[in-house]
């Protein structure tokens, strides 16, 4: 059920240049849990159905930050002439289900790839549609973009320079850990959760990431991780 949790609202296209309908989330919602990975449940409601916007013309797909920054003519072109000769058959729902999410996620990706999106920007993608898995009881289809987002991140924080937008480079590896525990390879997690843990100055530089890696370090422990630290 989305009635009252959304709304429309027309956005211009970065891509074709066209007027697109869009559906956004209200603020209204109500936080019932949230889980070591940040994946968080929302009473009667799931927004990371919506978090993907599709152009409604020509299919472009993106999260909302990325479809309404300005975009190097570069990568613009490179997408305007991908989608020229291709039609993209994604029509505008103002209530979407998994199965219309799922298709918007994979096109977000897709895109992202296409143009060399940083590495943490994909992992944030694979992560999110897993998630909307997760909430609609999917474990077999949410575990491999699970897998996917915990390699990407890994992979972004040995590559990339951060802050990558509003995430340090602790938050990163953080989510690598949760992923991997999410998905129960504890060994794994331990190994990630242990190098923040260990970092002396992290207390200091980022108190919110120590403290969260503090609590799944316990997580561990209890699933049979780590060394008793």
């Amino acid at each position: 059920m989305a009635e009252g949790f959304t709304f429309v609202v027309e956005k211009v296209c970065p891509i074709c240049g066209q007027k697109t309908r869009v559906t956004k989330t209200r603020s209204r919602v109500i936080v019932e849990k949230t889980d070591v990975d940040l994946c968080t449940h929302y009473k009667g409601f799931n927004p990371y159905l919506y978090t993907i916007w599709v152009c409604e013309h020509c299919g472009y797909a993106a999260d909302e930050k990325t479809f309404l920054a300005p975009m190097p003519v570069s990568q613009k072109e490179t997408i305007a002439n991908f989608l020229q000769s291709r039609h993209v058959n994604f029509k505008f729902k103002e209530t979407r289900g998994v199965p219309e999410a799922v298709a918007s996620y994979k096109l977000a990706i897709y895109f992202a790839e296409m143009i060399h999106s940083s590495l943490a920007h994909c992992a944030g993608l694979y992560m999110k549609l897993a998630w909307v898995y997760r909430i609609a009881g999917d474990t077999e289809h949410e575990t491999p973009f699970l897998r996917k987002a915990a390699e990407l991140y890994d992979q972004s924080v040995m590559t990339e320079r951060y802050p990558i937008g509003q995430m340090s480079d602790s938050m990163a590896i953080f989510l690598v850990g949760a992923l991997y525990y999410e998905i129960g390879e504890i060994e794994t997690a331990t190994q990630y959760i242990s190098r923040l843990i260990g970092d002396q100055t992290l207390r200091a530089t980022d108190p919110q990431v120590y403290e969260r890696a503090r609590a799944l370090w316990t997580d561990v422990r209890e699933a049979g991780g780590g060394d008793g630290k």
